[in-house]
């Protein structure tokens, strides 16, 4: 289990938090003997397709409903290695107005003996500014932090009063905001998640000190002379205030309305190389990615990471009626 800490703490940098590095039980003994600072959120490969997962001025950015569901299996050859699920939903609300957009997210975020779920609603409005589009978004959160005792092994057969022998857990609400803008094939977009920064208790005398999470990101689109293939590129870039992550990341698509594939590459300096494969079936989008760690760990312990996502129109401002189109991937 050590060895699994250390190598999370060298090459993870958004992949588990640091309470599950360090977590003091009370003044006196700790868990884990290994610290360094890790940040609280995980970082997805595909961070293209889940953008409202950190920033709500994604939402409801267009006449679509939008479905995703992700499950990345990380260090892969650990035991009690680090799993996350996320399911996100957002739409435009016509009802309201066509500026307006809403979303919420489920994350389920699991490493050894630690649990963080995270329950999120989302607002954006979006106008036109200039040439393009401005969106500005909030969030509310609740987290939920857990702990479960029981499955700690421990030499004196858990008579140590230092450590919990069953499930502890605390929860806390929190705020997120966002803004993003989209001139023709270029985007920006910035956020701050956990802007209240707050202390999760665990039980009696144990806390989780959340820090400020910051995130940039940037995209360009180029078509290429054959309408049928465009060359993709983003960038992403997240700060807590002691440690970063940063993705650069490219891809080719295909996409003639009714089919559609794509293929890319996506790269961490000093940390990771990710290869990326998905296309639409059946009106469902399905990628896989494989994120190698470039020293260390190894590329046989890396992570893995599956996509589903739905896309459908969805325009009942316009008299009520649907707009037929194909489903697509932004």
């Amino acid at each position: 289990m050590k060895n699994l800490l250390n190598n999370i703490c060298k090459f993870s940098a958004g992949y588990w938090r640091g309470i599950i590095l360090f977590l003091v039980l009370n003044t006196q003994y700790s868990i884990f003997s290994v610290e360094c600072s890790a940040q609280y959120d995980p970082s997805l490969t595909h961070f293209w397709m889940t953008e409202t997962q950190y920033n709500p001025a994604a939402v409801g950015n267009s006449e679509l409903l939008r479905a995703a569901a992700v499950y990345s299996a990380q260090f892969a050859g650990y035991e009690n290695a680090p799993t996350t699920l996320l399911a996100t939903v957002d739409l435009p609300v016509f009802f309201i107005g066509p500026n307006h957009g809403m979303g919420a997210y489920f994350m389920n975020d699991k490493a050894g003996f630690f649990s963080l779920k995270n329950i999120a609603l989302q607002y954006a409005y979006h106008r036109k500014l200039f040439a393009g589009q401005m969106s500005i978004g909030v969030q509310a959160d609740l987290l939920n932090e857990s702990f479960d005792g029981s499955k700690l092994d421990l030499e004196d057969n858990g008579k140590d009063q230092a450590f919990s022998n069953g499930t502890i857990d605390g929860s806390k609400l929190d705020l997120s905001a966002g803004f993003a803008y989209k001139w023709k094939d270029l985007r920006v977009a910035a956020s701050v998640k956990h802007i209240t920064a707050p202390t999760i208790l665990l039980g009696e005398t144990n806390e989780i000190r959340i820090k400020r999470s910051y995130y940039f990101t940037a995209g360009y689109n180029i078509k290429l002379k054959n309408p049928l293939f465009s060359i993709h590129h983003d960038v992403f870039w997240m700060f807590d205030g002691v440690a970063h992550k940063t993705y650069i990341h490219a891809r080719a698509q295909y996409d003639n309305g009714e089919k559609m594939m794509f293929g890319g590459l996506s790269y961490s300096p000093s940390t990771s190389a990710a290869i990326i494969l998905g296309g639409r079936f059946h009106g469902i989008v399905l990628s896989y990615s494989y994120e190698a760690f470039t020293s260390g760990v190894g590329v046989a312990n890396g992570n893995h990471e599956v996509v589903l996502k739905y896309e459908a129109p969805l325009n009942l401002y316009k008299k009520g009626r649907n707009r037929h189109k194909s489903v697509r991937l932004l």
